[in-house]
C-alpha cells in the first residue's frame, strides 16, 4: 500500500484528535526518515525532542531486544533489575535522590501534582493547598496537567478544571509574589517554555522563585520533559541556571521512543510526600523501559552528548539567525541548545507544511513559532542542508 492509500484508511479508523501532516513514515536512519514511498526528510522534529539518538541505532535496539527476549513485564509488585541500574543513573544525571517511573510526561506532572499536595497535607494535617502555574505553559492534556497547563484554549470544553490553580506571568516575579497564600503549597514551570513559544526563564526569575519557596515552604516543581535530557546542553535546563526544584518531571527523550516518564524528588519531599498506596503503575517502570532509560543516559555520558549540543547548537543559532535576517516575515529567534524556536508574521503551519516538499520535518509552537528540535546527534553538515531547505520553502511561500 503507498502513502495514500495507508493514509484513506487511517482517516477511516483513527479518531480525529490530530491535525496530522500528510506522510506515512516508514523507516529512519540517523537524523534522517522515508516514507513509505521511500522519499527521505531531514529531521528536526525528533518526533517532538524524543529520538535524541536518531534512527536506526543499532546499539540501542540491541538492547532492547536483548531484554525483550529476557523479560518485559512484572508489574511494580516485585523488583526488577533493569530499572534500579535506571534509577541510579538517573538519580546521578539529575542530582535528585528518589525516582518514580510512569508511562508518560502528562503522567510524571500528574504524580508531581500528587506529591506535591501529599506534602503539603503531611505538614498541615489538612488538604485544600493551591498550585502557582504559568500563563502560556504546557504540561500536558489530562486533567490534572491539563490544570496547570496556562492556556484556556485547550482547558474550555473540559471544564470544570482541578480547583486551586492560579496563573502568573513567566518571567514575572512580581506576579508569582502576588499570587503566594497560606494555601500555597507548590509552583509549577517549564524552566523553558516549549508549547508556549520556545521562551526560556530568566536566570534571576529563576532564582527569584527559588527563594520565594524557600521562605514559604512552597515546593518548586520544574517540568523538564521537553527541555530536559541534554537538549539545552546541560543533561538538565535548570542545570544551567543552578536552581535545584524540589520535584522535576522527565520524559520525550529520556526512553528516546519507548513510552516513559519520570517524576523525582529529594529526599525531604520523599519523605513527607507519596507513601505506600498513595500512587502507582501498572506499567511504568517495567523491564523493557529500564533498560531503555539505562541504555540512554549511559550513551548520554559516553559520547558527551551535551558537550556536543553546546557546540553544534552554535552553529545553529547563527544559521538561524541569518534566517532571521534573511526572512522578511521572520521577526525573532529564540531558545537554548537545540531548542530553538523562530517567530513568525506567515502561518507557521503553512511553512512546515511545504517544507515537506523539500525533505524537511519542522513543526510548530503555538500559531507563530516555527520549532527545531531535531536529535541530539546532528552535525554541522545537517544544519546546511536544513538552512537551505527551509531557504527554498520560504522562497516558494
Amino acid at each position: 500500500m503507498n502513502n495514500e492509500g495507508y493514509i484513506k484508511t487511517a482517516e477511516n479508523v483513527l479518531l480525529h484528535t490530530y491535525q496530522r501532516f500528510p506522510v506515512v513514515l516508514d523507516h529512519g536512519e540517523g537524523v534522517y526518515l522515508y516514507d513509505v514511498d521511500g522519499k527521505e526528510y531531514l529531521d528536526f522534529a525528533a518526533g517532538i525532542a524524543v529520538s535524541a539518538l536518531g534512527y536506526g541505532d543499532r546499539e540501542y535496539a540491541n538492547a532492547l531486544k536483548t531484554q525483550i527476549d529476557k523479560l518485559m513485564h512484572t508489574s511494580n509488585l516485585y523488583y526488577n533489575e533493569p530499572i534500579i541500574k535506571a534509577s541510579e543513573k538517573l538519580r546521578n544525571a539529575s542530582g535528585m535522590d528518589r525516582v518514580f517511573f510512569t508511562n508518560s510526561g502528562t503522567e510524571a506532572i500528574e504524580g508531581a501534582i500528587k506529591a506535591a499536595k501529599k506534602y503539603a497535607y503531611t505538614r498541615d494535617g489538612h488538604a485544600g493547598h493551591e498550585i502557582i502555574a504559568m500563563k502560556h505553559s504546557f504540561h500536558g492534556r489530562s486533567m490534572g496537567a491539563l490544570s496547570v497547563t496556562g492556556n484556556p484554549h485547550y482547558q474550555e470544553p473540559f471544564a470544570p478544571m482541578l480547583p486551586g490553580v492560579r496563573f502568573a506571568d513567566f518571567n514575572d516575579l512580581n506576579t508569582v509574589k502576588a499570587l503566594i497564600n497560606e494555601k500555597t503549597c507548590a509552583i509549577i514551570l517549564e524552566t523553558v517554555q516549549g508549547e508556549g513559544g520556545i521562551y526560556p526563564a530568566d536566570k534571576a526569575f529563576l532564582r527569584g522563585v527559588r527563594a520565594l519557596c524557600d521562605a514559604h515552604d512552597i515546593l518548586l516543581v520544574f517540568d523538564e520533559i521537553q527541555c530536559g535530557m541534554g537538549r539545552c546542553g546541560q543533561m538538565f535546563a535548570w542545570q544551567l541556571y543552578g536552581v535545584k526544584p524540589d520535584i522535576m518531571t522527565s520524559a520525550k527523550a529520556l526512553g528516546c521512543g519507548v513510552p516513559v516518564g519520570a517524576f523525582l524528588m529529594t529526599e525531604h519531599v520523599a519523605e513527607k510526600s507519596l507513601a505506600p498506596g498513595d500512587h502507582g503503575t501498572t506499567y511504568g517502570g517495567n523491564p523493557l523501559v529500564g533498560a531503555a532509560v539505562s541504555h540512554v543516559l549511559e550513551r548520554m555520558e559516553r559520547e558527551q552528548i551535551t558537550e556536543h549540543v553546546r557546540e553544534v547548537a552554535l552553529y545553529l543559532e547563527e544559521k538561524l539567525d541569518e534566517l532571521v535576517k534573511d526572512c522578511e516575515f521572520f521577526t525573532e529567534r529564540r531558545g537554548i541548545g537545540l531548542l530553538q524556536g523562530i517567530e513568525s508574521k506567515k502561518p507557521v503551519g503553512e511553512i512546515a507544511a511545504k517544507a515537506l516538499d523539500q525533505g524537511l520535518l519542522i513543526i510548530t509552537a503555538g500559531k507563530n513559532v516555527l520549532r527545531f528540535v531535531p536529535p541530539l546527534i546532528i552535525e554541522k553538515k545537517h544544519i546546511d542542508e536544513m538552512a537551505e531547505k527551509l531557504n527554498i520553502t520560504l522562497k516558494n511561500i
